[in-house]
């Protein structure tokens, strides 16, 4: 038995240096760093798995007629990892070939259920098992498919006594030595999704520090400062070009091809009307992709990236490189950042021109309150939050663009109740991140709410409850948000705080209609509530803190 152990010891010491090498490989990290998988992907995968059992199976030792082997070690880790599909497909490609190379074997086809048996458990642990636990559960995973082997093997062998002969011989070898296999193989990839993080991590950082650097140049948009947005780019990622596009017309093009890729004329290229058309991103590989109808473009390859204005695309970003082949997952991912901060700095440089076509000076006054202080100190957060825990950043930065996109709504449009809660969370996690523990806010919200609204009217009595309740009194405290059903149509909502407490004198001006400039927002929302529904806000000083609340019918 000595012999055995030292000989699969050896066999797995082959497993995972090729389980290494292969993680190494850039095509292989490519399809595993993918947020989603194709069929394609989850079939080079199941291959790859599958081989690894069949590399077991043959670097295995012979055991009187049977094969001591590491083949499950691959086959599990394929179905813990990528899924069902990879597990069951691995396991099969793998068992079935054991019962090829054997048949007639007295243990193939107990091996051969198992092994594909191996796949499935994984596909379970995949869907059940968090992903730091995977390890533990592919461990625990190999040691009882190891089990169930063992027992089939002495269901189903005949003669029975050269089946337990076989057991006794193979069974504490196997179990412990696939165990521990399969805990570092999926170690060893797992490692693959660390990078990923800390890749989408500095890229996120990256993006945050282009955007500071072009915010002076969104204030005023135009041809110029399109053309010196793409520069920062273009210097900050270290690409060949950059362009950005509206729907028809190629607004900037900064770097190589400026000689044919010219500045407020029409989109050249195919490929660019392709992510107009559908929203997504595109990955062009080379210059057949890219589709440059000038003869001598040095463009090589390229991602572009739609910008947009809510769920309506308004243009691209297009970055370019003069090598083919030369977008990595970094590339990838930081495209997306810039898309969506382009598309986030292009809808506040629109609050100028809203302000100009709002018809009512209650609706300029509040989409003039995008305060900029706000912003900055947001994307301070998002920033220190980077290193620390990069998926908190991913949300802030979500959550920084849906508070945006839904500040910058037409006032005089009616939303549903439901886009104004996401924004109201979203403006709400924004702030928790920057506070801390010292502020809570709590939810009572009824299901199945239908009904629209005005944009901006929960959320500015919120912000009302944070800055000049929690914020000005202790320091910390609660906001409670309740949005109840009243009858068939109707709606309650109220938003108390126990912070400071608002004044009696303000109360009394906000219902005169001569409040001061700081509570613009408390005044705007009653004004407006009057204007639409006949009557405003019920605004109660409590004994500690404030009450605003108000019916709509």
């Amino acid at each position: 038995m000595f012999l055995l152990f030292k000989n699969l010891i050896n066999n797995l010491g082959y497993v995972v240096l090729i389980a290494f090498l292969i993680s190494r490989l850039k095509p292989y990290k490519k399809i595993i760093q993918k947020e989603e998988f194709s069929t394609k992907d989850l079939i080079i995968l199941s291959i790859i798995f599958g081989g690894f059992g069949i590399l077991g199976t043959y670097i295995g030792t012979p055991v009187n007629g049977a094969i001591a082997n590491t083949r499950v070690i691959g086959v599990i880790t394929g179905g813990i990892l990528f899924g069902p599909f990879v597990g069951l497909l691995s396991g099969v490609i793998a068992g079935v070939h054991r019962l090829i190379i054997d048949i007639g074997g007295i243990t193939s086809i107990p091996c051969l259920i198992t092994t594909i048996l191996g796949g499935v458990a994984g596909g379970i642990v995949n869907r059940k098992s968090p992903r730091k636990d995977r390890w533990i559960h592919g461990l625990f995973s190999g040691i009882i498919i190891e089990h169930l082997t063992m027992l089939l093997i002495i269901i189903l062998s005949r003669p029975l006594h050269l089946a337990i002969e076989i057991v006794r011989q193979i069974y504490l070898p196997m179990t412990l030595i696939n165990g521990i296999g399969v805990g570092i193989v999926i170690s060893i990839t797992e490692s693959i999704f660390e990078e990923k993080e800390e890749i989408a991590a500095k890229q996120a950082k990256l993006a945050l520090e282009i955007a500071n650097k072009t915010l002076p140049h969104f204030r005023n948009i135009n041809n110029s400062s399109f053309r010196k947005i793409c520069e920062i780019i273009k210097t900050s990622v270290g690409v060949d070009a950059v362009s950005i596009t509206d729907k028809t017309t190629i607004l900037a093009h900064y770097g190589l091809g400026e000689d044919h890729h010219v500045e407020q004329e029409k989109i050249l290229t195919n490929s660019t009307k392709k992510v107009i058309q559908s929203g997504n991103m595109l990955i062009l590989k080379n210059s057949t992709d890219i589709e440059c109808t000038h003869r001598n473009c040095l463009l090589r390859s390229a991602i572009i990236v739609p910008l947009k204005d809510g769920e309506d695309v308004i243009g691209t970003l297009k970055m370019y490189y003069k090598n083919e082949n030369a977008i990595t997952f970094r590339d990838e991912e930081l495209a997306i950042g810039l898309s969506q901060m382009i598309s986030t700095q292009l809808q506040i440089s629109k609050v100028d021109k809203l302000e100009k076509m709002a018809n009512k000076a209650e609706i300029k006054a509040l989409q003039a309150q995008i305060n900029p202080h706000f912003l900055f100190n947001a994307l301070n957060t998002i920033v220190s939050f980077v290193r620390i825990n990069p998926i908190k950043a991913r949300e802030l930065i979500i959550n920084l663009s849906t508070y945006l996109r839904y500040n910058l709504e037409s006032g005089d449009e009616l939303i549903s109740i439901n886009k104004e809660i996401e924004q109201v969370k979203a403006y709400v996690e924004i702030e928790k991140a920057r506070f801390g523990e010292k502020l809570n806010v709590t939810y009572d919200i009824d299901e199945d709410i239908n009904i629209k609204i005005p944009n901006l009217i929960i959320q500015p009595l919120v912000e009302n409850s944070i800055k000049h309740g929690i914020l000005k009194g202790e320091g910390k405290g609660t906001v409670k948000i309740e949005i109840k059903k009243r009858n068939e149509n109707g709606i309650y909502i109220s938003i108390e705080d126990d912070g400071y407490g608002i004044d009696s004198g303000v109360i009394e001006n906000i219902y005169k209609g001569t409040i001061s400039e700081n509570k613009i927002g408390l005044a705007n929302v009653h004004n407006r509530l009057k204007l639409i529904y006949g009557q405003g806000l019920n605004i109660q000083r409590l004994s500690k803190g404030t009450k605003i609340s108000f019916f709509i019918q």
